[in-house]
Formats: C-alpha cells, sequence, structure tokens
C-alpha cells in the first residue's frame, strides 16, 4: 500500500514454467518443506475447527500446542532455554493459550488477550493505554514487547523402533531459537521469515512420553525482517505482531514420508479435457536406499457420476534424498479426464473441487498419507489497449478463456492474527451479498482454511507481498535467502488452490536477483499463476510491464470514477485513479460506519469529534496525525466535502446520515465506472479493488464493511453496482449503461429510465426493451434520459433524481436512484495531479450542490406482508424475514431509506442496548421510494442470533420518521 518511496519507471508478467530450481534437499539440517493439501468440507458444511487443521497444510505433521501453550516474557524469567524446553519445567505463573483455528498460538498480544489483560481492547483507545503505542513501523519501541518472549508447549511421540520425526516451523513473526527437550535444534538467524517453511530432524532428541517445545521468539521488526505488518491501516499493534501466526507440527514417519502433494493441470483450450500430471515429493530418512509404493487417487466432485481415478508406482529413493514422485498422463492415461468439472468465480458459474489423496508404504505399512483438493480452471493476463493514457497497455484477466472486471478490495486480517474460520465463513457471506468477485491478500498469507474456503465460495485472491517495509527492498544475501524459502513456502501453500489466480509484488517491483529466485522457487512449487512485477506501473525483467496502477486514497466526488484522460506515467501510475486499467488499490478514502456500529466503538468524546472536528486524529483511523498528502489520520477531506456538498451538520445523526448517502454514491460510482469503461478500446477499464474491503478491528477508515461486519453506505453503494444484471446510470455522459456479470446469456431485459425532481414528479420517462446480455456484456449508451440543465451559478442549482429500473420478462431484477446536482462536483485536474505525492485526493474547482436535499418534506412509508419463513442458505442461514415498503405520498420522495433487523418483541420495541441481529444479510438496503412506489425488501439470518426474540424491523430514512415492525417469528 502507502507510505511509499518513488521508484523510477521501469517496464512486465512471464509464466513460471521456464524456471527451474533444484529441489530442496532434506535431512538433519533445516531446509524448506513441501506441501499438501487437504479435503475441504463441503459448501454447506461447518468450517474447520482447530483440531482438525493437521491435513490441512503443506507437510501432513500433527499440529502441535492442541492440549495448550504456556506463554511469558523473557523479562519474568532467569531460567533457560535448555530448562524451560525440558519436560516437567514448571510454568507457574505463565500465560495459558490456546490454538486459534488455523493452528496456532498466536502473538504476544493475543497471549495477553486471552488471559484477561484488556476485556475490551478495540473500543476507543484501550488498546494504547493497556499495551502502549508504537507510532511508526519498525523496531518495537514498547518495552514489555522490546524482549523475546517464550513459547512452550508439551506432546507425546512415542516412536516405534525405525520411525522418524521431523519438526516444521511454519513461519515465526520475527525470529525464533527453537527447543526440544532440552536441546537447541535451531537458532534465531535460521528461524526467520513469517512465511518460510523449516523442518529439523528430531528423532533424537524425543523421548518415550512427555516431550516438550519451546521457542524464544525476538521481537518484528518489519523494516529489517520479511515478516508483516499494516503499513498505516490501522493503529499498529504494540507488540508489532511478534509471535507465531502458523502451526509448528510434528512429521512422524517410517523410512519413507510423502508430502507436497499437489496436481499440474494442462487444459484444452475449450476446457473439453484436462490431462492432470500428480506430484508428490518421497523423502528417505534414513542412510540406505528405500524402496516403496506411492497411491495416488483423484476423486470427482460431489454430486459427480464420475468414478475415482487411482494411480500407483513403485519408487526407490536414495538414502537422505528427497525425490519428487510424478504420475503423468502419458503414463497413466486415466489422467486425461474428458468434459472435467469446471471451477469458476461464483457469480460465473460453478465451483467443483476435485480430492486428492497419496499415501506412501513399504510391505503393508502407509507411513504417512495426504489429502487435499484442487479446482480445474485456467487463468491468463496480458497487457491489453495501449493507448495515449497507457502507452504499455494495462493489465487484463481472463478465467477460462472470459474476461472479467476484477471488482473487490484489499482483504485486512484480524489486527492481533487471530484467525476464526468461522469468522471468515461470515465475510465471505458478506462479501458474496455485495458482489465481489476478487480480493487482495497484500503481505498477509493466511492458513490453508482461509483459502479452502475461498475455493469453495468462488471469491478469487489477487495474492502477493507487502510494500512500504523490507520486503519493498532491493534484497540480497540473507535476506534474499528468506524471500526465496518464503516464495517456495508460498507457493506450495497456494498451487492448488483455485481461488488463486495471480501473485504480484506491491508498490515497488523486486530486484533483479529477487525476481530470479522468486520465479525460480515457484516453479519448483509448480505455482503456475499469472505474476505480476507491481502493483503500480513498474518492471523488472523478466516480468516486463506491471500493467497495474494505485490510488486515490482520500475523498474523491462521485465523477472522478468516470476520468479517462489524466495520467502519470513519470509517477508509476499512482493516484491516477479514473476508470482505465487495472487499479490495485483505491478509495475515496474514510468510512462513515452506522450508529450502531460507531457506538460500539468510539466513546461519547469520540463521536462529538467525529462531526464536529475535521482535524481531530481519530485513534481509529491510523496512527498518523493531521492530513494531506499520504497522511489519514482525520476525515478532514471527507468532512470537507460532506460540508460543502450537504450542509454542515448540526448532530451526530445528521453527520451519519450523510455520511452513509456521500459513501454510498461513491463507492457504486467506482465499481460503476469501472463496469461502464470496460468496453473502451483505448485503454479499457478491467478491474479496481477497492482499498480496503474490510478491516482488522473497527475503523473510520478504507472498508467496505467494518470489522463488526457492519453494513454502511459503502456497503451498499457496492453491493448495488455489483449485481449480477444491473442498469447504472453513466455520470460522465448522461447515458445509460446494461451489465451481464452472470454466466449465462440473460434474454427478455428492458430497462426504464425515469427523471424526478424534488417533489416526485416525472420530469422524463423513457425506455429500451427486447435487449440480451451474454456473460460478462456491457451494453453502453442503451438510454439517454433528460435531465435538467447544469448551471454555472451554485444558487441556482436545483436536485433531482434518475431512477433505473432493470426487468426480465416483466419482472423487476434491479432499481438504481441516483440524486444529482445541475451544480455538478468539478475537479481542478491540474492541482489534483501536480507534484510527486499529487493525487491521493481531489482537488475541487467546486462542490457539487445536493443541499436541496435537506429540503424535502417529511415523508412516510407503509409496511405490508411481513412473513418470516425458513430459508437454508449456503452461509449458515437458515431464516428469511421479508416486508414490502410503500411510499404513501403522493408529493414526497421516501429518500434512503434504512433496514435493520433487531432482537425485539412481540409488540414490536427493540431491545435495550446492542440489539442488531449479527448474521443478517439484505437484498437491498438504502432504497429510494418516489411516490406510491412499492419495494419488497428481504433479510436472511441465523434464528439463533435472536436470542428466543423476536424478529423487529427498524425503518428509518432521510425525512423518514423512525418506526419499528414487528415480524412473526421463526417457526423451529
Amino acid at each position: 500500500m502507502i507510505l511509499r518511496t518513488r521508484t523510477l519507471r521501469t517496464h512486465l508478467a512471464v509464466p513460471l514454467a521456464a524456471v527451474l530450481v533444484a529441489a530442496a534437499a532434506t535431512g538433519a539440517a533445516a531446509s524448506s518443506l513441501s506441501r499438501s493439501t487437504s479435503a475441504a468440507p463441503p459448501a454447506s458444511a461447518p468450517a474447520l475447527a482447530a483440531d482438525s487443521v493437521a491435513a490441512q497444510y503443506p507437510v501432513p505433521g500433527t499440529v502441535l500446542g492442541s492440549g495448550g501453550w504456556q506463554v511469558l516474557s523473557s523479562a519474568k524469567t532467569s531460567s533457560s532455554g535448555t530448562q524451560i524446553s525440558a519436560p516437567g519445567f514448571s510454568t507457574s505463573g505463565w500465560l495459558p493459550v490456546t490454538n486459534d483455528d488455523g493452528g496456532a498460538p498466536g502473538t504476544e498480544i493475543e497471549a495477553l488477550l486471552q488471559n484477561g489483560a484488556c476485556p475490551d481492547v478495540y473500543y476507543s483507545t484501550n488498546m494504547k493505554t493497556c499495551f502502549g503505542y508504537e507510532s511508526s513501523i519498525g523496531a518495537d519501541t514498547v518495552a514489555q514487547f522490546d524482549v523475546p518472549w517464550w513459547y512452550r508447549t508439551d506432546f507425546t511421540a512415542d516412536l516405534a523402533s525405525g520411525q522418524y520425526a521431523n519438526l516444521v516451523v511454519n513461519g515465526i513473526v520475527g525470529a525464533a531459537d527453537v527447543w526440544v527437550d532440552g536441546h537447541e535444534v535451531a537458532t534465531q538467524s535460521t528461524v526467520e521469515g513469517a512465511y518460510t517453511r523449516y523442518t529439523f530432524n528430531v528423532t533424537g532428541d524425543l523421548v518415550k512420553g512427555t516431550n516438550t517445545l519451546a521457542l524464544e521468539v525476538h521481537p518484528n521488526d518489519p523494516n529489517t525482517m520479511l515478516t508483516l505488518d499494516d503499513v498505516d491501516w490501522n493503529q499498529i499493534p504494540p507488540d508489532n505482531n511478534t509471535g507465531i501466526q502458523m502451526p509448528l507440527q510434528l512429521l512422524t514417519s517410517d523410512a519413507l514420508s510423502n508430502a507436497d502433494a499437489h496436481v499440474v493441470e494442462s487444459n484444452s483450450a475449450d476446457l473439453s479435457s484436462s490431462a492432470l500430471t500428480v506430484k508428490t515429493n518421497v523423502t528417505n530418512h534414513t542412510a540406505s536406499s528405500q524402496t516403496g509404493v506411492v497411491d495416488a487417487t483423484i476423486t470427482p466432485p460431489s454430486g459427480s457420476s464420475a468414478s475415482p481415478i487411482t494411480v500407483q508406482q513403485t519408487v526407490t529413493v536414495p538414502a537422505n534424498t528427497t525425490q519428487t514422485v510424478s504420475f503423468t498422463p502419458a503414463d497413466y492415461s486415466a489422467l486425461t479426464i474428458a468434459h472435467p468439472a469446471v471451477w469458476w468465480p461464483y457469480q460465473m458459474g460453478a465451483q467443483p473441487l476435485y480430492g486428492l489423496t497419496t499415501s506412501v508404504t513399504q510391505g503393508t505399512t502407509t507411513s504417512t498419507s495426504t489429502t487435499g483438493t484442487f479446482g480445474i480452471r485456467t487463468v491468463t493476463s496480458s497487457l491489453v489497449g495501449a493507448g495515449p493514457v497507457d502507452e504499455n497497455g494495462v493489465r487484463q484477466y481472463k478465467i477460462n478463456g472470459v474476461a472479467f472486471v476484477a471488482r473487490g478490495g484489499g482483504f485486512s486480517p484480524d489486527l492481533f492474527l487471530h484467525y476464526s474460520a468461522a469468522d471468515i465463513a461470515k465475510q465471505i457471506a458478506i462479501m458474496k451479498n455485495m458482489g465481489v468477485n476478487m480480493i487482495r491478500l497484500e503481505g498477509h498469507f493466511m492458513p490453508d482454511d482461509f483459502y479452502q474456503q475461498m475455493d469453495q465460495a468462488g471469491i478469487m485472491i489477487d495474492s502477493g507481498y507487502q510494500c512500504c517495509d523490507a520486503w519493498g527492498n532491493n534484497l540480497s544475501g540473507n535476506l534474499l535467502t528468506v524471500a526465496t524459502n518464503s516464495a517456495l513456502a508460498i507457493g506450495q501453500d497456494e498451487v492448488d488452490h483455485p481461488s488463486v489466480v495471480t501473485f504480484a509484488w506491491s508498490d515497488n517491483a523486486p530486484g533483479s536477483a529477487d525476481a530470479k529466485d522468486t520465479l525460480a522457487a515457484f516453479a519448483q512449487a509448480d505455482f503456475d499463476v499469472p505474476v505480476v512485477a507491481s502493483a503500480e506501473e513498474n518492471s523488472v525483467s523478466p516480468l516486463g510491464d506491471s500493467g497495474e496502477k494505485e490510488g486515490p486514497y482520500d475523498w474523491v466526488p462521485p465523477n472522478y470514477w468516470y476520468d479517462t484522460t489524466h495520467n502519470q506515467p513519470d509517477d508509476n501510475q499512482t493516484n491516477a485513479g479514473g476508470s482505465w486499467g487495472f487499479d490495485s488499490e483505491q478509495s475515496a478514502g474514510d468510512t462513515i460506519p452506522t450508529l450502531d456500529s460507531i457506538n460500539r466503538f468510539l466513546s461519547p468524546a469520540e463521536q462529538s469529534k467525529l462531526w464536529q472536528s475535521p482535524t481531530y486524529n481519530q485513534y481509529h483511523a491510523n496512527y498518523e496525525t493531521g492530513h494531506g498528502d499520504y497522511e489519514f489520520g482525520t476525515l478532514y477531506y471527507f468532512d470537507q466535502a460532506l460540508d460543502n456538498r450537504f450542509g454542515t451538520p448540526t448532530s451526530l445523526d445528521q453527520y451519519v446520515e450523510d455520511g452513509q448517502v456521500q459513501n454510498y454514491e461513491n463507492t457504486r460510482a467506482q465499481f460503476e465506472a469501472f463496469l461502464d469503461h470496460s468496453t473502451n478500446t483505448d485503454t479499457p477499464s478491467t478491474g479496481t479493488l477497492y482499498w480496503q474491503v474490510n478491516k482488522g478491528w473497527p475503523s473510520l477508515l478504507w472498508d467496505l464493511y467494518n470489522e463488526d461486519g457492519d453494513q454502511a453506505g459503502s456497503y451498499y453503494g457496492t453491493k448495488e453496482a455489483n449485481q449480477t444484471l444491473h442498469a447504472l446510470y453513466a455520470l460522465d455522459n448522461g447515458t445509460v449503461t446494461l451489465d451481464n456479470l452472470g454466466g449465462a446469456t440473460q434474454t427478455g431485459l428492458s430497462v426504464e429510465s425515469k427523471v424526478y425532481n424534488l417533489s416526485g414528479t416525472v420530469l422524463d420517462d423513457q425506455t429500451a426493451g427486447g435487449v440480451s446480455l451474454a456473460s460478462q456484456q456491457v451494453k453502453n449508451k442503451v438510454l439517454t434520459p433528460k435531465v435538467p440543465a447544469k448551471v454555472t451559478s451554485k444558487s441556482s442549482a436545483t436536485t433531482y433524481f434518475v431512477e433505473l429500473t432493470l426487468r426480465q420478462n416483466g419482472n423487476v431484477v434491479d432499481r438504481n436512484v441516483y440524486w444529482e446536482s445541475t451544480y455538478p462536483d468539478e475537479v481542478n485536474w491540474t492541482a489534483t495531479m501536480d507534484g510527486e505525492n499529487a493525487g491521493t485526493y481531489a482537488t475541487m474547482t467546486q462542490y457539487a450542490d445536493l443541499q436541496g436535499l435537506n429540503s424535502l418534506a417529511a415523508g412516510s412509508v407503509t409496511a405490508s406482508d411481513v412473513t418470516t419463513a425458513s430459508k437454508v442458505g449456503p452461509d449458515g442461514s437458515d431464516t428469511v424475514t421479508s416486508a414490502t415498503l410503500t411510499n404513501a405520498s403522493t408529493k414526497t420522495v421516501a429518500f434512503f431509506l434504512r433496514t435493520d433487523l433487531r432482537r425485539g418483541s412481540a409488540s414490536g420495541t427493540p431491545q435495550s442496548g446492542d440489539n442488531e441481529v449479527a448474521s443478517a444479510l439484505w437484498n437491498d438496503d438504502d432504497i429510494t421510494l418516489f411516490p406510491g412506489e412499492s419495494e419488497t425488501v428481504s433479510v436472511t439470518y441465523k434464528a439463533s442470533d435472536l436470542d428466543g426474540a423476536t424478529p423487529v424491523i427498524s425503518l428509518s430514512g432521510w425525512n423518514i420518521a423512525a418506526q419499528n415492525l414487528a415480524a412473526p417469528a421463526p417457526t423451529s
């Protein structure tokens, strides 16, 4: 992301298969190990529990620490590693910690939180009060975290005669000295890097019965270590995330073991066949040659009538060697599958997953086995649309030969790196309801359950490294070694996950040595997705020009997104954010949550500052102070726009309401503009990733939904723009565009545009019918609504509405309402684009005057047909409540109606306190109804979240008095 140091523009993505690297050596010393995926549960199954993590990781070992860990600062013990790692060592006074759903004990703050050190760490400035404060990315400056911390756990490993044991360390945030049963098996000079993988032969260290693993974890410094941080996304956790994010494992085997089982696909261009090569690495742990039988079975997706495919071969592995065993279609014809079940992103098709199991056997004894899944799909990428805005062309992706517009955002994990499978399932449901199809993982690689859930959901992943810390440097020496190890582990982790469709560096392109070694490591892992040099327009050999850009990051008006003429070729195409090309991270900055969410994390004093002081440094923005280029600690530019466009608010309620409207129109415009301009011949728009889709803690900055799942105006603006069948009003030329984001051709479409004044009087009414749209087709200029003329004087400004109604065979499938001013927003492009750090926000010539909305007469909305029924959804929901809302007025527009589902009583009274139903997902919200108009809204949720209460729909709006509607209770 940002906080960037500028680099000179250079120039390009090549297949990984052209680059080869020797297999990693194994044995008593540390080495990189390989992966195996595991069988994922069906889409309707609950997410994985912590005790079932073992089979999900690249090495099929047992996850350590399932019985708990003991954690303590080294400042509180004088005992040595020899003593602490001895079985039976007393841990009286240590912090007991349990593994999360990813199979790891987590960070130092996580250990403190599990022991009640800060009961409401997300609220106000509690984190700072409890743990201290970090003011910049770098070495830890908080005393209690500026020392190593000990992590200790016991385990049982009763090895039989002839068996071997290897300890697998899947990365450390910071670095670690590793001890087993009183013996130091590795030092921090070896075990470094958040995403590395090391294996150590500990066969001779283990004893019968209880054994002990202890790690002395040294403080993380993202500026000198290849670990992780949150750049400027949040407050910095005072421990710098130091700790154990990924599981530690014990691989127990006989003479032979296998790992890194995966599938290499060779798909025909029309996907009528797929030739599959199965690979697994077999290691001989002994000093003599060993022979065994390797089996592999591919099982068809659930519901398929196809039969499993089983192949087998006998292998002989030399002493102390790892050998790759391959099953090729040339040798095993059954591995060529006719008419395979093809994986698609969720709006474009289904997500079938094949199963893969492998094992190695000697005699009648199976030593080790792996389980995993994979999806058959083809991903390609190229530069397209070279023209005057970008002479090199822009990055475009195709899935299974079909071009699509990438629409999504940057994903942020929990601030304290606590992994919850249930929380990820909840977030996936939110993202799918919002219609985004891609997330970007910038420098935060996740536990395997995360990728499995994304595979099942059909949400694509733009994976890659982080900016603004050690990852962005020109690496050499030990850091280059760690980077190469990391690349191999990441490639092994992600190779069989069809959701991972590309990989990129962030702001800076890598150095030539880093690029070469990373590509070689990816090739060794058979990780063959498009690899991009930079999230900005940079290049490195042999990757070439990235074809991507970044920014803006702070407030810009909705019509900014439709710009197609401004660029910054001398500044890596940064903050040239209009709808052309592929923008890897961009947004209009701050997000105003709903009052429900605000009350959960902002103190009364902070709430007061929120609407009264644009220059106040909000702790829940980030750690920066002030405002300006790449400073985001205040809501200054958002507030300036709000005051000028809607009028200065006189209360918190009004500020929040205005903020919902301003966020809605902006996120909708961003995504719609990129869809609208995807048909441009010169420099088409190919993708926009909102910065960011979520946050790992409650935030006022850069999110489409908040940490608590809050779905504010930014969420529903995005949801409207990304409807599978959609009509949009292009803000650059005033025409109507239709798009089909689904996987099949849609026919029988008609679109009606109506223009209204503030009283709800129709000024223009047009219809176009007989329209059909192929999959991913965008059809421009279907209608041109006649709208009031622009004026040059703000005193003459009027506000009007444009309503688009898309029907299929006469049934409404999409409603989309715009509020526009005859005195529109105008960007001062010279001032906005000038200067090295310019463009993070828009410098305005004039703000739109939308204050006519404040003159809307009070309206009345009635509800009818309020029902509750059972409806099982793939997101775990089991209940749906619906209501038909009608604008009862003949002369008043019911503007920006908000519905929420609450726990309440049969009389329709919400419970006191925080009464929102957390799992609620609405089919539409923040809607506008014209006189006499109706819309049926529905919400799906888990009935258990009602806690026995009655579902109550709360309804409010810009000019509508709040009311509550009791719904029938769910039946058991």
